[in-house]
């Protein structure tokens, strides 16, 4: 009997041995599957991360080859601004009317300023039409304001400077004349009444 009670424990603590080695074993499967869960979303983030990185760069690529030359774009239209201010000099000037000579001149600096709008149209670079348009300060910069009581208070009379555009990006803004209301003595005592 003795023998028998002996049998039943080994017995028995082998049957907890392989419970203990069981559960240990469903542990561990967890634990590995948890692990390759963990693993799976790093790499799931890192291959997300990878690609908005790529989008970047590719952005920033784009962007140098639109925008790389902005600041040339710039300071070429000064070129185009002396041009045209030199045809009104000379177009204007006594002394040069007299000569048969300057209408050869004249058109031959017409065709230079019209290659050199050309290059600028194909560069994408625009000109920003003030022409029956209303002041808006993202395009335009009033140099100053004008008394018109025929014209809408904001609208653009006069362009002083053409303004111009790279792409969708502002290259110089149009400087312009705005027109406003002509204010009478009555309404400038008003204001200085409603101030004081």
């Amino acid at each position: 009997m003795f023998e028998n009670d002996q049998k039943k424990d080994v017995e028995s603590e082998k049957d907890q041995n392989k419970d203990h080695e069981s559960h240990s074993e469903v542990k561990k499967e967890k634990t590995i599957e948890d692990k390759f869960a963990e693993s799976e979303d790093k790499l799931l983030r890192s291959l997300a991360e990878i690609e908005n990185q790529r989008r970047r760069f590719e952005k920033e690529i784009k962007d140098a080859f639109e925008f790389g030359s902005f600041n040339f774009a710039k300071e070429s239209l000064a070129i185009l601004d002396n041009l045209q201010r030199a045809k009104l000099a000379i177009q204007n000037d006594e002394v040069l009317k007299n000569n048969k000579d300057l209408d050869k001149f004249l058109e031959n600096l017409t065709i230079i300023e019209k290659d050199l709008v050309s290059i600028f149209e194909k560069n994408r670079i625009k000109k920003i039409d003030t022409k029956n348009h209303k002041f808006d300060p993202n395009l335009h910069q009033a140099m100053s304001e004008v008394e018109d009581e025929t014209a809408e208070t904001g609208a653009i009379l006069q362009e002083i400077q053409p303004g111009y555009m790279l792409g969708e990006r502002l290259l110089r803004p149009a400087l312009v004349a705005v027109a406003k209301k002509k204010t009478t003595k009555n309404d400038e005592k008003n204001k200085k009444k409603e101030e004081n």
